[in-house]
């Protein structure tokens, strides 16, 4: 086998499996989330398959004449690539919600055996190529640099341009027939350099016909394959369903996760609780020259647009980081933005960095990757930019979600009333006796919080909610807790999702 040729199977073989590790993330989210559990399990299994792949693919090197076995080797590695995808969408529902074990289960089904395929290639290929024994070190280091090489670009490729331009399925079916494809030319072009024609038994050609078949009908089944993505981003699966029992009701699903409810009919509708507590905290802040607010996280826009309509003397700036997401609520959700509502596309925490001193009287917190804040979003060098962005007098709101014993919505507390001089949390009563979980808003500013206000608006709407803001009963209730910082922040590990 000529050098190059050595080089171009290491180097796509190694490539392809990076690109399947990442593709994994995004087919896995609809049905387990994303968190970083979800990319250790992936990352975890797929490392599994490299390991295991190499291995056996030493040792058949050694037993076998790997010429005979690498084209095999490259055609079932990606038919069963582009298996994966209908396997994970048929089994994912039913494991959804079940965590770590949901993540490894779905990854091993869907990528440990095409990991291990397509990372056998390596030293089937070292074999191929090792002539003289005095070449070994030369050789093999040579190889494995090349298939470093490959993964290194399969990652930045995935992760910079291919998730951003396309829809998974597509990627996957086109990176497995790419395989199949390479597969079949390996086998034709070893054939033809088979002198001796000892590798030409039909057994060969009746593996690759039903390799070429198998690949082809997992490209159908991939298609076919219903997920429950209206719409696929770099970020989220997103889809948005009509509410039965409202006419212009939507419902606005990310991922796992029923993020956000619009009625395209009333903007002041609001379904969700939580939204309910932000409109009531938005009454209470006195704000003469019209409320300047800042939202964290733009999913359907409800409560920007909400005070929009409520306050026509409001600025509303929106921090949304996928811009597929603002497609969507425009298309689907009946977003209009203008100089009142304003929209960037970003990460927050930086677009945070760059907002002036002093100069707004509300802070919103509502982005969420899956069930979890990210955690970056969480800390306390973040929580000090937000109150340097707030007015002495302004609120920052926080929508947090977690279960019994709440330890994520205790440490979030904690970490905000390190910067802030004074904070609530705004809960169902056996959401605070830790006797079940959910939404919690936390509220913090520097200037006394006007709780008889607050508690006057949940009891005037009959809200499930009470306010938590004595200094000794929060002092109480995050005894112990946890001050999340940029160096320690391990918010998919404290938050309960059961």
């Amino acid at each position: 086998m000529p050098g190059a040729l050595a080089t171009v199977i290491v180097f796509l073989t190694s490539a392809a499996v990076l690109v399947l590790e990442i593709l994994a993330g995004r087919l896995l989210a609809p049905y387990i989330g994303v968190t970083l559990e979800t990319f250790t399990g992936i990352i975890g299994v797929v490392l599994a398959g490299i390991a295991l792949g190499t291995w056996l693919g030493g040792r058949i090197a050694d037993r076998v004449d790997p010429r005979r076995v690498l084209p095999h080797t490259v055609i079932l590695g990606g038919a069963l690539a582009i298996a994966a995808v209908p396997l994970i969408r048929w089994l994912g529902p039913s494991l959804s919600g079940t965590g770590p074990t949901g993540v490894v289960v779905l990854t091993t089904v869907g990528f440990l055996v095409p990991s291990a395929l397509l990372s056998a290639a390596s030293p089937l290929v070292v074999k191929i190529v090792l002539n003289d024994l005095a070449l070994t070190g030369h050789v093999v280091g040579r190889l494995s640099a090349i298939g470093t090489a490959g993964s290194l670009v399969g990652v930045f490729i995935t992760g910079f341009v291919l998730i951003a331009a396309f829809a998974t399925t597509p990627v996957i079916i086109a990176t497995g027939l790419g395989l199949v494809a390479g597969g079949v030319w390996l086998w034709w072009y070893l054939r033809r350099l088979d002198h001796d024609r000892s590798h030409r038994g039909g057994a060969g050609k009746f593996f690759v016909i039903g390799g070429v078949i198998f690949a082809l009908l997992a490209s159908g089944a991939a298609v076919t394959a219903s997920g429950p993505c209206q719409i696929e981003s770099a970020y989220f699966c997103a889809r948005v369903e009509p509410d039965p029992n409202r006419i212009g009701g939507r419902t606005l699903y990310l991922d796992t996760l029923r993020h956000s409810y619009v009625d395209l009919d009333d903007p002041t509708h609001l379904q969700f609780n939580y939204i309910e507590v932000f409109a009531d905290l938005a009454a209470v802040i006195d704000a003469p020259a019209g409320l300047r607010s800042v939202h964290i996280g733009g999913g359907g826009f409800t409560f920007p647009r909400y005070l929009d309509v409520i306050q026509p003397d409001s600025s509303n700036l929106v921090l949304e980081i996928d811009g597929v997401l603002l497609d969507l609520a425009r298309s689907d959700l009946g977003l209009v933005t203008s100089d009142r509502l304003e929209v960037r596309i970003g990460d927050a925490r930086t677009a945070v960095r760059g907002l002036p001193d002093d100069d707004v009287d509300l802070v919103v917190g509502d982005a969420f990757g899956g069930l979890a804040v990210p955690w970056h979003l969480t800390t306390r060098e973040f929580v000090t930019d937000v109150a340097r962005v707030l007015r002495p007098e302004g609120l920052y709101a926080l929508n947090v979600i977690d279960r019994p014993p709440n330890r994520f919505a205790k440490a979030e507390v904690a970490t905000i009333a390190a910067v802030f001089a004074h904070v609530g949390v705004i809960a169902p009563t056996e959401y605070l006796s830790d006797r079940d979980g959910g939404n919690f808003v936390v509220i913090a500013s520097q200037s006394p919080i006007d709780g008889v206000a607050i508690e006057a608006l949940l009891t005037a709407r009959n809200a499930r909610e009470v306010l938590l803001i004595e200094p000794a009963e929060i002092s109480d209730w995050i005894a112990g807790a946890m001050v999340l910082t940029d160096d320690h922040a391990p918010v998919d590990q404290l938050i309960t999702t059961r």
